[in-house]
């Protein structure tokens, strides 16, 4: 029998607030563990929330850049939730009526429908120590504002669910309201998984494997668990609704504990917090203020520029790509060099470093000079591509580089041909061969040449000079 896989997330995000969702706490990552918290993030007896203003105001632009519609009464619920990564054991989160429904972001041939999004506050976080057999809390995260970000039922395999969170990752990036560090836990996912035979409109129980924060993680768990699920199936046995947890060094998830469903954590209204009332100007404001989107500005960049599909759809991925591409081709005046040198030289020292776009430290108006070095033949490519790669590894100047470096080319005429005319003298042999017709004797002097210049001549003045030299 075909099956077909069925696939839902739930991706957390944790928003680019100075300070918690409910209190003054920093909401910078890292420090040491239990240092940002106060008596409300840390469940105290007796401390009431206040409300992050500039947490509905991320959550109403993530609505409207991703199609939501705006809820403009809605309220937080109650999440009883007994973890040690909670102290108050319970969250505040929102079920009954989220800020934002009924979204879509698009991806390649399909919409991906969007139920909601709500605002809630995240956990600490647990940190087992398999040495002392103890497991230790931190509680610094409690208490950061999180949206998150539910999708329908409509993605069907492991390319189309990365799509889809590449595309979502880039819309919270390009809007600001989250550097979605996945190696930091900034940017996660919940995957929702089932599978069932083609044709069947019913969907099959699912599993879900929580907070994966890995692209290739999340890939390679779709593939191992639909597999997994299939065969369970054609044993004859039934998929139980659970969370699992994905191990990624082997290759397998194993049960948690079964599923829970909304009713188990029996939420209530958060009896501390009003309700939020949203005015039609406020979701004007907002949207007013919403950056040029991924989409908007693939179309621009094909449309203004002539670049290709593919190398739009890379660059306009990530938001510091597009930055690093406005900044550098502004400074060289050539949109479609820069594309070409961040399609092949930036992403190739990227790959070799293992360094991420929102990583890169490098002043971005350097590419911008380096191609306008080259373009002027003030450098060859060559020297240019070893230039550049110190401004990725160093942040150096390209210009004081390639002074201090003797690295630009020669354009005194009357040097190379000096140089040239003595290249001609040691080799009597080739130049007798060239002049007798052999073209390859002419390349072999050429090649002399250049190494006498040390590559420091344009080449094109290197082949007139010794065309005029040699006197054919």
């Amino acid at each position: 029998m075909e099956y077909e896989i069925v696939i839902g997330l739930e991706v957390h995000t944790e928003l680019a607030t100075a300070s918690k969702i409910f209190c003054g706490c920093t909401t910078k990552f890292g420090g040491e563990p239990n240092t940002h918290v106060c008596e409300v993030c840390s469940g105290m007896p007796g401390v009431l929330p206040v409300l992050n203003k500039q947490v509905v105001e991320f959550a109403i632009r993530t609505g409207l850049a991703t199609n939501c519609s705006i809820t403009r009464y809605n309220k937080f619920d109650r999440k009883n939730y007994f973890y040690p990564d909670l102290p108050k054991a319970y969250q505040i989160s929102q079920l009954y009526l989220p800020i934002c429904r009924e979204g879509f972001v698009q991806i390649s041939g399909k919409q991906v429908r969007i139920h909601e999004i709500h605002m809630e506050e995240d956990a600490g976080k647990l940190i087992h120590d398999p040495y002392d057999d103890v497991t230790l809390v931190d509680y610094n995260r409690c208490g950061v504002p999180l949206l998150e970000i539910v999708s329908e039922p409509d993605l069907c395999s492991a390319e189309e669910a990365i799509e889809y969170l590449e595309k979502l990752r880039a819309i919270l990036q390009y809007t600001g309201v989250s550097d979605c560090k996945m190696q930091e836990g900034s940017f996660r996912a919940d995957v929702n998984l089932s599978v069932r035979p083609v044709g069947q409109e019913e969907l099959g129980t699912r599993t879900e494997m929580k907070n994966m924060n890995s692209f290739k993680a999340i890939a390679r768990a779709i593939e191992c668990e639909s597999k997994r699920q299939i065969a369970v199936i054609e044993a004859g046995g039934r998929i139980i609704q659970e969370t699992r947890r994905w191990d990624d060094n082997k290759g397998k998830s194993f049960a948690m504990r079964t599923k829970e469903d909304a009713h188990d954590y029996k939420y209530f209204p958060e009896p501390d917090l009003p309700p939020i009332s949203i005015s039609e100007s406020d979701i004007d404001r907002v949207r007013a203020a919403l950056p040029e989107l991924p989409d908007a500005k693939k179309a621009r960049y094909i449309k203004e520029y002539g670049l290709p599909e593919y190398d739009t759809e890379i660059i306009t991925r990530s938001v510091e790509l597009t930055r690093l591409f406005e900044e550098a081709s502004a400074r060289c005046s050539s949109p479609k060099d820069t594309a070409n040198w961040i399609m092949t030289e930036l992403l190739r020292l990227m790959s070799d470093a293992g360094v991420l776009p929102e990583d890169l430290a490098f002043d971005f108006a350097s590419l911008g000079k380096v191609i306008a070095l080259v373009s002027s033949g003030k450098i060859n490519r060559g020297t240019g591509k070893k230039v550049f790669a110190k401004v990725f590894a160093e942040n150096v100047d390209p210009e004081s580089y390639i002074r201090e470096h003797n690295l630009a080319l020669v354009t005194d005429t009357a040097a190379i041909r000096a140089e040239l005319e003595q290249v001609v003298a040691a080799n009597e042999k080739s130049v007798a061969e060239y002049r007798g017709g052999k073209e390859q004797a002419f390349q072999y002097l050429i090649g002399q040449g250049m190494r006498a210049l040390r590559g420091k001549a344009p080449a094109n003045v290197v082949g007139e000079l010794l065309h005029e030299i040699v006197g054919c």
